[in-house]
């Protein structure tokens, strides 16, 4: 599952680090940073994938999100605000649909391995990137599908990044080679693609860099 951003891009890298062949999963689902697609190409092309496809579902249809809907993105929130409650940016049962997308590719494939770049640490408080939430869903599809039941393999979930920091995820990718000028994270850029810096995502990206030390290479407003 690659959206073009820090944590999907490192788990590509990884994924292709362990020695797997890499089917690249984005999704347009109607999101306000619909820009973030154009990294996800560019990503998939840089990492060489087997495949790259981008899945059409308007999930403004159901809104309920300030990704989706007519709701203010949050800015300058503190750090532990985040995590605090379920913010406004959480896309209700996002990445459950976007697995069960990947779980049907997959089974199409013949695979057995679905790795997905969530994080539990600095995850901005999404109920859908913990590691129980990640199990559950792993034991699901084992049941649901005819490869689970009948397949002389055992579906998995992997989460390489779920208990790492934003610098240890950086880090990682850095020793990995990864190039994070072509990743973007904001949830409000500008219609130039430049990154707000203020939103809980870039804050975050910031940090991590920050922690790193060394600059964030995407282009910021102002």
């Amino acid at each position: 599952m690659l959206s073009g951003g820090i944590d999907s891009t490192t788990t590509v890298a990884i994924a292709k680090a362990e020695g797997f062949q890499v089917y690249a999963l984005s999704f347009r689902y109607g999101q306000r940073h619909v820009m973030e697609l154009l990294a996800a190409q560019n990503i998939a092309a840089q990492f060489c994938v087997a495949a790259h496809d981008i899945i059409d579902i308007d999930l403004r249809r159901f809104g309920g999100s300030a990704l989706t809907d007519n709701i203010a993105v949050p800015k300058n929130r503190p750090k532990g605000e985040m995590s605090g409650s379920i913010p406004v940016t959480y896309v209700p049962a996002r990445n459950t649909i976007f697995l069960a997308f990947s779980l049907a590719w997959a089974e199409v494939l013949g695979s057995f391995d679905i790795f997905l770049g969530v994080n539990a640490i600095d995850y901005s408080g999404y109920p859908d990137c913990r590691p129980e939430y990640i199990e559950a869903f792993e034991r699901m599809g084992r049941l649901a599908t005819k490869v689970g039941t009948e397949g002389d393999g055992v579906l998995k979930v992997h989460t390489p990044l779920i208990r790492l920091s934003k610098k240890e995820i950086i880090q990682k990718g850095l020793s990995l080679g990864v190039d994070y000028s072509f990743t973007t994270s904001c949830y409000d850029p500008s219609p130039r693609g430049e990154a707000c810096g203020k939103c809980d995502s870039c804050q975050l990206r910031l940090d991590g860099f920050r922690a790193v030390g060394i600059r964030d290479p995407i282009r910021y407003a102002g």
